[in-house]
């Protein structure tokens, strides 16, 4: 769990309603339904409309990555790595077959399974750094959608303020009404730019990151499957994964 996400999603949006009661204000005047509806519904429409369903729905699926990201543990990679490189040098790379099924990990378990097929290194690289590209490609399009949302929500708010004041010019001669489309105006606004800035560009560039980090660890696994079909020392291979450690930290 990312307890930093959480801590961050309480700060910013907890200053916000701190600051609303410090200035003497009450936080049912920025708890408005309509402004909610306008700006969050309107923006999630127009990220539909932008991508296609499978790129919109893995944005979905995605979204608790903020809270719950992928492992990611390279120091694990770099012992289960070593580890099948002292057996490959002891035994060959024919025993390594009774390890992929202990594998929890696809990506590591297809590497595994080309190792004991004997395929030329080469084709290992360039077989898995292809999967590493269209996966981060992918995921890296899923977030798009919340960076796209964040640019929408703003001018979105500026449009349910607009809305608002339509409704009040229409409310002239009854006061009564004022009171509530001026609301909507105002907080339509708020709802569009906090959410923009609060919530969809960092919940973005959090999952490009996630994204990221998990490509730079396949990575890691690509290089030491292929020192392995290459038969490199097993203290070599540590060698030259750590070099990805150390451009990681």
């Amino acid at each position: 769990m990312d307890i930093l996400s959480i801590v961050g999603l309480l700060v910013a949006f907890g200053s916000i309603l701190a600051g609303q009661l410090l200035e003497g204000g009450h936080l049912g005047s920025i708890i408005q339904p309509t402004a909610f509806l306008i700006v969050i519904g309107g923006t999630t429409g127009a990220a539909m409309l932008q991508y296609p369903l499978v790129t919109f729905t893995r944005a979905i699926r995605m979204l608790p990555w903020i809270i719950f990201p992928p492992a990611q543990n390279p120091d694990l990679y770099l012992r289960t790595i070593l580890q099948c490189s002292e057996i490959a040098r002891r035994n060959g790379l024919l025993s390594l077959e009774a390890m992929i099924d202990e594998m929890d990990d696809p990506f590591l378990k297809r590497g595994l399974q080309m190792l004991v097929d004997g395929a030329d290194p080469a084709k290992i690289r360039a077989t898995m750094e292809q999967e590493i590209t269209a996966v981060e490609h992918h995921d890296g399009l899923a977030a798009r959608v919340f960076e796209s949302a964040g640019g929408y929500a703003p001018t979105i708010g500026i449009l349910g303020a607009v809305l608002g004041l339509i409704h009040v010019m229409e409310n002239l001669a009854d006061p009564a009404k004022l009171g509530e489309g001026i609301a909507v105006a105002f907080v339509a606004t708020i709802y569009g730019v906090g959410s923009a800035n609060l919530f969809f560009l960092p919940v973005a560039n959090k999952i490009k990151n996630l994204v990221h980090e998990r490509a730079k660890v396949q990575e890691l696994i690509v290089d030491g499957l292929v020192a392995i079909a290459e038969g490199e020392n097993p203290r070599m291979i540590e060698s030259r994964m750590q070099g990805h450690l150390a451009r990681g930290s």
